[in-house]
């Protein structure tokens, strides 16, 4: 018997992805001011991108994260480029 896999459905938060993108940022040794303005900055842009969207992916939401990110920090942006794989 093959199990199908079920996808569950999440809702975009902008509270829960500054909480992740602060961890990463203080993961790869980014200053807390430092992180807390390109996260601000990076949630902002995301979040004008997923309201443009009826659904979106994990994968496309990571996407955009490491876009925006390669603005400001080239190593958070490879984090989520590389997010849900082995490196």
């Amino acid at each position: 018997m093959i199990k199908k896999k079920t996808i569950k459905p999440i809702t975009f938060n902008e509270r829960d992805l500054q909480e992740e993108l602060m961890h990463s940022a203080k993961v790869i040794g980014l200053s807390v001011g430092a992180a807390e303005v390109i996260v601000e900055k990076i949630t902002k842009k995301v979040a004008e991108k997923v309201a443009t969207r009826a659904a979106i992916t994990t994968d496309d939401l990571n996407r955009f994260i490491a876009t925006e990110a390669e603005k400001y920090n080239k190593d958070l942006a490879y984090v989520y480029k590389n997010r849900g794989k082995i490196i």
